[in-house]
């Protein structure tokens, strides 16, 4: 034996460059770290050096497990420090999916490294990253990978981690990956393809999680979500910038996928406290198919990145972390939390950032260059050009459109100028369009649309440009969006006006499909990046010289398209004759008249000859164009882009042929294919695709006048790329010695690249499109891509279909004309190509020659009294079809190179051959018998007594001649089944009037009577229809009609006033160079004709040309019906009456009606005689015919009603020595895009021109049988079935069914069970068994159904028919021989809760055992400990130690635990086949509504040939006793989640009711109020009976105090099935036997007792104990050691050998301890989950006594805790005034409060003045909250409004939120700052100011506060810059944070700011300077602070001053007076 395969991760690290120095002396020491799931490994120091080398390998093991592609590296680079902590240099996360899915398993990669925040530096590191898998591992699919191939560069997305840790780089805006092979995941994408137009139910889930770094300061930000039309929005979060919301939204939807996947969901963020106008903050925008393409159809918990879409180069706006899912018809919704998965850190928003992967966001704009636009159709009504005309105003005719051209793209538009009145407009203009690339949006619509000056704008057709197809991501092969120049086509409704609007104008919008040419548009488009347009240069002219350029690319070379009609079959509209209009573009489109005559339209075949359908004899009708096919030539003139469509065509072949091979294969693996065989089958496979991959595509030559764009240039590049890496691979592939399943695998993913590089956007020619007019408008279509058809001189690169014989189905247009019936079936033959290669088309006969005449007709009319003579005023006498050309005979000039083969003669019109009664076997002949009369008279005889229904005179009833080929049935009898009177007259005014009436007036004067009388067809058809030719050529050829636009027939008819007959004259070519296809006119009318006119133009006319035959040949179909099954019910007996419809070219035929079958069995065969097929029967055995088998149900009265349709293909055999037989194959019946049944059936189609055909199959009655060669080879078989009951019977008319029987119907075999004497009280059969011994088909492909019938058996030996079910499939069933009893056989599955099983039950023991390690240490522990420990991932937090105690975790499904893979549902005992009634009356009703269900199994095994064999023992004989058992019910319901919400505020009160049987249980009282994600928590015990109450229903409502409650969704259970599946989920298994504890034993048993039931049950030897620790099962010995060898033992467990005892039952695949997670479905949104609810149900028999004390699920209840914050001091504040002295300063106070209690901020006292941003407080903050430790959150509860009745229960993490604000009196405050502390992971405050930094805030060291308990220090107040993003320092705080639990708070009180008890600590007064004071209540010191410290010198000098003026004052003032005392006095 091979030693095993280790797997491993090998890392070698090579260099780094560039790294950061952050030494202050000398560099950086670095060295690397590799971190792969917590084990971490270092390469050596560099010492002092910055581009290091390290180039070591390390290794991982992984332990022999595979790599999950989901796994990541973590490189880092770190400066190593002696003293201190070593510094990050960069570090990058890798992830491992590209290694994973490359073929190598390895990947070379240069990586850029990112700071501690994220944000890329200069350093790079380059490494190698190699991958060992285990052995014979293919690599699988890597999400990324899968999400690279759906997205890349543009438009689609992928996870990526973060900007430059991807290993994938930004080149020009292109996303490359470097390094290693090429991969199949490598520059993939995932294109949408086509959607379905049906309208289905979707439901779009947006949940908005949190924000952070939302621009702006002190913002309350709102979220509102917008999809499509629909709006919600969050609630408002005060003061944050990193808003906590998560808030679900449902938007729930009935459209079409094509619809709504180009709809757009946009998330808009914005400032509550601003007005709406400017308080926008950001938006992200995504369209919702982008969501759909991704795995699971989700994004889920991804961060967006919020920017102004008008301004893109003002960088991100924020972030918001959302999920979003889009659900359609039975998805449900996967887990936004992988159980297990450890997240990404929701911090790491880079890492987690919804764009595609490795880009970085950029300013782009794309440019679009609209040139010009053609065929745009009329779109204004002509009304007033017709008075213009009458009046004689305005002699030009104007064009009744006036285009512009809207483009749209991410929800924002630009377009051009209006250009009225034209048709053909030329813009010339430049659009720009601005944008952040690579954009989330992805489609981009063209729209021309046509101004109106009152109404709405109308759409003309709308253009698709995706840029997945106009871009790549890629390395070498990548390229921006770009294309063109090139013409757009645009479809949509018919081109035809209509002043009403109908029901195709949303086709206009590109709703659809569209069915007609709406005209193309000429663009070109290129990506810019890093520029933004100028708002006002949004649409600028193209300059002239730029518009040279362009002309050269609409150089139009002429094309030429022929079609040969063969075949027009199954029509089905009959009303006026029937053509088929061929048309490329608006080349051959003749209904449309707004499109001026040119020589390009009318030199043209633009359509089949009008020609009367003919009734093929049972169903449909078909036109009788016989040996001359009638062949249509449409001239056209497009750009030559040949090498475009040449090497599409190449690609689709090489795919289709890979497609083909791919099939072959996994045929040859289902039907076990010898191996070697299919290998050798393998590798042709790939040598073959390598074959084709090799060929060069073809590409533009100049010389051909070919002018290829840059788009054109990249694809080349593009496809050749990906082609080579497809023979790369395969050419690997193939020299390994692989399994055919794995060759299959890799070579889906080539077919899937195939595929994704098979498109080309720059198509310019249109598809080509065939209609079917009948009586002039449109009734069905067929649109086919030109490139199908299109002619290539290398056979390779021509269209699959061009000149080759195909079938085509009609399609009636649009989507709303609820027909069943198919239009048209065409067999045609098709091809384009340029009118140079013309010579190429081959007509593909040798015995047909392509006839060509011309054409003109002879036209007559006649008056009342006047004979017939040539027209002159309603037609011209000689003209063409149409009568619109004059075209006399001896005016018509063959063209050059022809000449005139004989002279003209008279053709008539082949259908004209065909009376109304052709085809038909019985027809009804009627005729009216007239009479009138005068006012006040007697009814006589009119003047025309005898007539028809259109009132023509006809000879009377006794004169009616008896047509040839017919015999009368009955006589002449009165028609009284219409409105008549009671002798059959109906009464008019006048007989033109119409408006009969059953009742006779006097004022009636004329009256008639209708008789009739039956014949039937009895000679030959081919007798009748030659002698029908023969009269036919004796006659002149007229064909009569009342007007000439009405329809014409043979005999002439009394209102007939106009004739005609049609002219042909054969021409031949003289050479061989003359063209076969031309156009030829008419000489100019002479003067002497009678219709001639010297003013007339020229006549131009175009010739008819026929395919023409000699003779057909005969051929004889043989169709071999033989059954059908699992057809839909359309009788309300719930059976239907089918018979097959089967429809081969001319003819069709019916089966016999099988009666009240929904499997029935025709066994017939139907043979079509003297089929006539035209052309080289080799030909035709390359395309046979297909054959249309369609099924109906025969009603008595009525119609039959269409149930399906088969198609299929017969085997064509022109050699009576062909040997082939057929088989039967089951063949799909659709109806609609649904199947509904197959049919089993084959055909076989024989050349029969020499009669020698193989016998005619024995025949049964009047009908051939299937022959025995053909039906399928039959043995003896046994069928065992046990129909244990019935259940949940709905009444039936009325009443209840309480008797039912079960009748059982397998291939024609019946039986019935007895009858159950009352329903109510014993649903089960008291003896279920029946066996069959039958003869079936060998091949299990051809196993008949079984038919199960419910009857009920009621009163007076009445038995309806009360519901059906038909078993499909059998192969679940069978068994190779009836010995075969393995171990999980039915009859050994039973329980042991049957009334037949008599057990002895032993309760647990209470023996312990000593432990030698290991305490209970469950203290603190609950049930949701366990809970959320078996959760894990996010929830591992919740559970506390619960993992390191060694104790149980349980088994959390995230599905119903019916759908766990090993239990198959329960349906080990028996399966539920629900039953359905049939039809009902409610016509809206879609699905079939299940009105019971049959409890059965069966076991199907072959028998010995010899019926006097003895049979072997039976397989279901040992069957448990039917008695009802009595149970326990215990329902545990723990949660709900992502509930349906039903209020107006978006949420529910959601609440549970359980019903089981009558019992219900409400638990309205105990609602949880609104919330979408209720945690119950709830326990419900009940009693039922089993089976009579076996379902139940848990229902989840939500409560509404006035109206009635709300059902959001519901989910039922069969407790039956799990009470008797032998995996025993009735009550889980744990994973220990615990006697105590939180997990102690809850089963009625214990596990011994288990075991030896379960060993009873099972045939089982044992189980045989050897003391404690080893038992014997079987033929296996178990130890205890085995399993407890590494576990920890805790105190909690019971004996050994009980513990032994339940190890060995998980080894017998039971049902563990679990938590499923069910959906809930809601009846208006049948399949779309409404939510999900987590729960589970124990089942406990009564029988074996009562069960342990049940688990408390109680929800944990929140602790009170208080957080006291003191605010002690401000530092560095901002200082954000000026006061009136010039001072800098501010008034400081610091606000603060917990997330979700925005309603409670508290504040400090100000701090006036604070000259220098100091502040002194000594203020407490009291927060008291209530806490849930182990959910780590705040509960928060209370009223949203104070009219609010109920208060809502909010969690949110615990957040502080402190800010720092500057108080103004007089107005708004000013804020300078915040600081937002998480007290989970909150920085480590510093110890002093100056070590204060916002690097705290970045990556730093963080603490648990709850752990702590107390911190104190300085932490930074900070702003966010709106331009860069990034914090701005404006103040620091140094306060304490502590928190106490709520016992402690009452020990330790204290008051809020310094309010008593000031204590713990006591707070005294702030030391404030005495500067700090309000200024306007303290002027003293106003004055002295103020005033005079800054104005004191000037006080002083003012005093100083002052005194001096006062001293001189009294100076000169006493001076003169003491002058004078001196002098006198001295």
């Amino acid at each position: 034996m091979a030693p095993a395969k280790t797997t491993s991760i090998q890392v070698q690290i090579n260099a780094a460059q560039n790294l950061q120095n952050t030494d202050t002396f000398g560099k950086s020491d670095p060295y690397c770290e590799i971190e792969y799931k917590g084990d971490k490994k270092k390469t050596e120091v560099k010492e002092n050096e910055l581009n290091p080398v390290w180039d070591q390998t390390f290794t991982f093991d992984l332990g022999g497990k595979a790599l999950d592609p989901s796994d990541s590296l973590t490189i880092g680079v770190k400066d190593y420090e002696r003293v201190g902590r070593n510094r990050l240099l960069g570090e990058s996360v890798v992830p491992l999916r590209d290694v994973v899915s490359a073929p190598s398993h390895s990947c070379e990669l240069n990586l850029t490294l990112q700071d501690g925040n994220k944000r890329p530096t200069m350093a790079t590191i380059s490494l190698k990253i190699s991958y060992q898998p285990p052995a014979q591992e293919v690599a699988p699919e890597a999400p990324g990978a899968e999400e690279s191939a759906e997205g890349g560069e543009v438009g689609d997305l992928t996870y990526g981690e973060g900007g430059t840790e991807e290993p994938l780089q930004e080149e020009g805006g292109v996303v490359s990956t470097k390094g290693g092979k090429p991969s199949r995941g490598v520059a993939r994408r995932k294109l949408p393809g086509n959607l379905s137009n049906k309208p289905m139910d979707f439901q779009i889930r947006i949940r908005v999680l949190e924000g952070r770094r939302i621009a702006g300061s002190n913002i309350s930000p709102v979220c509102k979500v917008t999809v499509s039309n629909q709006s919600k929005q969050t609630r408002v979060k005060k003061s944050t910038d990193s808003p906590f919301y998560d808030e679900l939204f449902f938007f729930n939807f009935h459209e079409s996928p094509a619809e709504l996947f180009g709809e757009m969901i946009e998330i808009q963020v914005f400032n509550s406290r601003k007005l709406r106008s400017d308080a926008f903050l950001g938006s992200f925008k995504l369209d919702i198919g982008v969501v759909h393409r991704q795995p699971n159809h989700a994004f889920l918990r991804r961060w967006v990145l919020l920017s102004d879409p008008n301004d893109p180069t003002a960088g991100a706006k924020g972030y918001m972390k959302m999920s979003m899912i889009v659900l359609g018809p039975g998805e449900q919704p996967p887990s936004e939390k992988v159980e297990g998965e450890a997240e990404v850190d929701s911090d790491d928003i880079e890492a987690n950032l919804l764009r595609p992967a490795g880009v970085e966001l950029r300013p782009a704009m794309f440019i679009f260059r609209v040139f010009r636009a053609e065929d745009v159709p009329q779109m204004d009504t002509s009304a007033m050009q017709g008075i213009k005309k009458v009046l004689g105003v305005g002699e030009v005719q104007k064009e009744l459109v006036d285009p512009y051209m809207e483009v749209h793209f991410a929800g924002r538009k630009v377009n051009t100028k209006t250009l009225y009145n034209s048709d053909h407009p030329e813009w010339n203009q430049e659009l720009r369009l601005g944008m952040r690339f690579p954009s989330m949006c992805e489609v981009i619509k063209l729209r021309i649309k046509d101004w109106d000056r009152i109404s709405a704008d109308d759409t003309v057709g709308t253009g698709l440009l995706n840029l997945s197809m106009v871009s790549w991501p890629g390395e070498e092969d990548g390229f921006l969006p770009c294309f063109g120049p090139c013409f757009i086509n645009m479809y949509g409704s018919v081109r035809e006006f209509r002043t009403l609007p109908d029901e195709f104008d949303d086709l206009n919008l590109g709703k659809g499909e569209g069915v007609a040419y709406r005209g193309r548009v000429m663009v070109e488009l290129r990506t810019i990046l890093g520029e933004l347009p100028d708002p006002k240069q949004s649409v600028v002219d193209i300059t002239p010289e730029e518009l040279m350029v362009v002309e050269g690319f609409q150089r139009c070379r002429k094309y030429r398209l022929l079609g040969i009609f063969m075949d027009a079959s199954m029509i089905c509209e009959m009303e006026a004759p029937v053509e088929f209009e061929v048309s490329i573009g608006n080349y051959g489109n003749k209904l449309d008249t707004n499109i001026p005559p040119s020589s390009s339209t009318t030199q043209t075949c633009l359509s089949t000859q009008p020609t009367n359908a003919v009734f093929d004899g049972c169903k449909y009708y078909f036109l009788p164009w016989g040996s001359t096919k009638p062949v249509v030539v449409v001239t056209s003139f497009w750009e030559n882009i040949s090498w475009r469509l040449e090497a599409l065509n190449m690609l689709h072949k090489t795919t289709e042929a890979l497609e083909g091979d791919l099939m072959k294969i996994n045929m040859g693996l289902k039907t076990r294919m010898n191996r070697a065989e299919l290998t050798s089958y393998c590798v042709g496979m790939l040598d073959r695709l390598i074959a084709r991959c090799r060929k060069q595509l073809p590409v533009a030559q100049a010389e051909k006048g070919h002018r290829d764009t840059e788009l054109d240039r990249h694809m080349g590049k593009m496809r050749r790329k990906q082609l080579d890496n497809i023979v790369a691979l395969a050419q690997e592939l193939r020299e390994k010695a692989l399994e055919p399943e794995e060759v299959l695998a890799a070579a889906m993913d080539y077919c899937q690249t195939l595929k994704d590089i098979s498109l080309e956007p720059q198509n310019s020619i249109p598809d080509v499109m065939i209609w079917m007019i009948t009586g002039g408008s449109r009734r069905a279509y067929c649109r086919i891509p030109a490139h199908q058809v299109l002619f290539s001189t290398n056979p390779g690169c021509s269209g699959k279909y061009c000149g080759q014989l195909q079938t085509i189905f009609l399609r009636y247009p649009g989507a709303k004309h609820g027909k069943t019936d198919i239009p048209a079936l065409l067999r045609v033959k098709l091809w384009l190509g340029l009118q140079t290669d013309q010579d190429h088309f081959d007509p593909g006969t040798t015995e047909g020659e392509v006839a060509v005449f011309a054409e003109t007709y002879e036209n007559e009319t006649k008056g009342l009294l006047d004979p017939w003579s040539p027209s002159k005023m309603l037609r011209p006498h000689w003209s063409d079809a149409d009568g619109e050309l004059k075209l006399k005979k001896n005016t018509f000039v063959p063209p050059e190179g022809w000449e005139w083969d004989g002279d003209w003669f008279i053709n008539p019109e082949l259908s004209l051959l065909y009376d109304r009664d052709s085809g038909h076997k019985h027809f009804l002949e009627d005729i009216y018998e007239n009479q009138s009369r005068i006012p006040g008279g007697h009814w006589v005889e009119a003047t025309t007594s005898w007539s028809d229904v259109r009132g023509d005179s006809c000879p009377a009833k006794e004169e009616t001649e008896l047509p040839e080929g017919w015999e009368w049935e009955d006589e002449w009898q009165m028609d009284l089944n219409r409105a008549v009177d009671e002798e059959g007259w109906e009464y008019a005014v006048e007989s033109t009037l119409l408006g009969w009436s059953p009742g006779e007036r006097t004022y009636h004067m004329c009256r008639r009577r209708r008789w009739v009388r039956k014949r039937t067809f009895v000679e030959d058809q081919k007798v009748l229809a030659k002698k029908q030719k023969m009269e036919q050529a004796k006659t002149e050829g007229w064909e009569y009609a009342p007007l000439f636009n009405m329809r014409f027939h043979v005999k002439k008819r009394k209102m007939d006033m106009v004739r005609r007959r049609r002219w042909h004259r054969k021409m031949t070519a003289q050479d061989n160079s003359a063209t076969a296809i031309f156009a030829i006119e008419s000489t100019r009318l002479s003067p002497g004709d009678d219709d001639s006119d010297d003013d007339e133009p020229k006549a131009i006319a175009a010739p008819r040309v026929f395919l023409s035959y000699d003779k057909p040949h005969k051929y004889q179909l043989r169709c071999y019906i033989y059954q059908a099954r699992d057809l839909i019910a359309a009788d309300k007996d719930s059976s239907s009456d089918p018979f097959a419809s089967v429809s081969f070219l001319t003819q069709s035929q019916q089966t016999e009606v099988v009666k009240n079958k929904l499997s029935p069995v025709w066994d017939q065969t139907l043979l079509f005689d003297e089929i006539e097929i035209y052309g080289d029967p080799t030909n035709m055995e390359r395309a046979p015919p297909h054959v249309v088998v369609e099924l109906f149900d025969h009603d008595s009265f009525g119609s039959p009603e269409f149930l399906g349709r088969a198609v299929a293909t017969p085997m064509v055999k022109l050699s009576s020595s062909d040997s082939r037989s057929p088989r039967l194959a089951w063949f799909p019946v659709m109806n609609g895009t649904k199947q509904f049944g197959e049919l089993l059936a084959t055909f076989e189609l024989f050349l029969g021109d020499d009669d020698d055909l193989p016998f005619l199959p024995p025949k049964r009655g009047e009908v051939y049988s299937v022959p025995p060669d053909i039906r399928p080879l039959m043995h003896r078989t046994a069928i065992e079935a046990v129909c244990w009951g019935v259940r949940n019977m709905k009444k039936y008319q009325l009443s209840s069914v309480n008797s039912p029987s079960v009748q059982l119907e397998i291939g024609g075999n019946i039986q019935e069970t007895k009858v159950i004497k009352s329903l109510k009280k014993n649903p089960n059969f008291e003896e279920p068994h029946l066996f069959f011994d039958v003869y079936l088909p060998k091949e299990d492909l051809y196993m008949p159904p079984v038919n199960i019938k419910v009857f009920d058996n009621r009163q007076f030996g009445r038995k309806p028919l009360v519901g059906v079910h038909m078993v499909r499939s059998l192969r679940d069933f069978m068994a190779e021989t009836a010995g075969q009893l393995a171990d999980a056989t039915e009859p050994a599955v039973l329980p042991a809760t049957m009334d037949n099983i008599s057990l002895e039950i032993d309760g647990p023991s209470d023996q312990t055992i000593p432990h030698e390690k290991g305490g209970s240490g469950t203290e603190g522990m609950d049930w949701w400990s366990k809970f959320y420990a078996s959760l894990g991932g996010e929830y591992a937090d919740k559970c506390g130690d619960y993992l390191q105690t060694g104790l149980d975790t349980i088994q959390v499904y995230p599905y119903e635990l019916e759908k766990a893979e090993p239990y198959g549902g329960f349906r080990d005992f028996c399966s539920t086949f629900p039953l359905a009634r049939g039809k009902t009356d409610d016509k809206d009703e879609e699905a079939e509504e299940v009105v019971g269900e049959v409890k059965a199994t069966f076991r199907i095994y072959q028998l010995p040939p010899d019926p006097k064999a003895d049979l072997p023992p039976r397989m279901l004989g040992n069957l448990p006793g039917t008695g009802a058992e009595e149970c326990l019910i215990r329902v545990y319901i723990v949660r709900g989640m992502d509930l349906q919400p039903q209020d107006q505020n978006g949420l529910s009160d959601p609440y549970i009711k359980i019903k089981l049987g009558k019992k219900k249980i409400s638990d309205r009282d105990n609602y949880i109020p609104k919330t979408l994600d209720p945690v119950f928590g709830r326990m419900y015990e009940m009693t039922a009976t089993i089976p009579v109450e076996k379902d139940l229903t848990i229902t989840v409502l939500d409560m509404d105090l006035i109206s009635s409650d709300d059902l959001i969704g519901q989910t039922m259970i069969d407790l039956e099935n799990r009470l008797l599946s032998h995996h025993r989920p009735a009550c889980g298994l744990p994973k220990t036997y615990c006697i105590t504890g939180p997990n102690k034993w809850r089963d009625q048993q214990d596990p011994k007792t288990i075991l030896e039931n379960h060993a009873r049950r099972r045939n089982l030897r044992g189980p045989e104990y050897e003391g404690t620790n080893r038992l014997r099962l079987g033929n296996r010995v178990f130890s205890l050691e085995q399993f407890e060898e590494n576990s920890i033992l805790h105190g909690d467990l019971g004996p050994a050998d009980q513990r032994l005892a339940l190890h060995v039952l998980h080894t017998q695949n039971l049902v563990p301890e679990h938590v499923e997670t069910r959906f809930l479905y809601n009846p208006l949104q049948p399949e779309i989950p409404q939510g999900r609810l987590q729960m589970w149900v124990d089942i406990f028999p009564k029988s074996l006594g009562p069960p342990n004390p049940a688990f408390d699920l109680t929800p944990r209840q929140p602790k009170k805790y208080e957080l006291r914050v003191i605010v002690w001091n401000t530092s560095d504040v901002t200082l954000d005034e000026t006061s009136i002295t010039g001072e800098q300063m501010s008034d400081i106070y610091v606000k603060g409060w917990m997330a979700g209690m925005e309603g409670k901020k508290q504040s400090t006292d100000v701090h006036y003045r604070s000259l220098d941003g100091e502040g002194n407080f000594n203020w407490r903050y009291i927060f008291p909250f209530e806490y849930l430790p182990a959910e780590q959150a705040v509960h928060i509860s209370e009223k949203e409004h104070f009219w609010s009745l109920d208060e809502t229960v909010t969690q949110v993490p615990p957040r502080l939120t402190v800010q720092v604000w500057d108080n103004d009196k007089f107005s708004f405050d000013d804020f300078l700052g915040t600081l937002t502390l998480d007290l989970h992971k909150m920085p480590v405050p510093t110890k002093t100011s100056g070590k204060c930094s916002v690097k705290q805030l970045q990556g730093g060291k963080t603490v648990n506060l709850f752990e702590q308990k107390k911190c104190r220090g300085w932490w930074p107040a900070y702003l966010i810059d709106n331009d860069t993003q990034e914090m701005t320092l404006t103040g620091k705080m140094e306060m304490t944070v502590e928190v106490l639990p709520g016992e402690e708070v009452d020990a330790r009180p204290a008051g809020k700011g310094r309010d008593e008890p000031n204590m713990n600590p006591k707070l005294d007064d702030p030391q404030r300077p005495e500067t700090s004071f309000l200024w306007f209540t303290s002027p003293f010191k106003t004055f002295r602070y103020i005033v005079w410290k800054n104005y004191k010198w000037y006080f002083i000098i003012f005093l100083i001053l002052l005194i001096i003026v006062i001293l001189a004052v009294i100076f000169i003032y006493s001076f003169p007076s003491f002058a004078a005392k001196r002098l006198v006095g001295a």
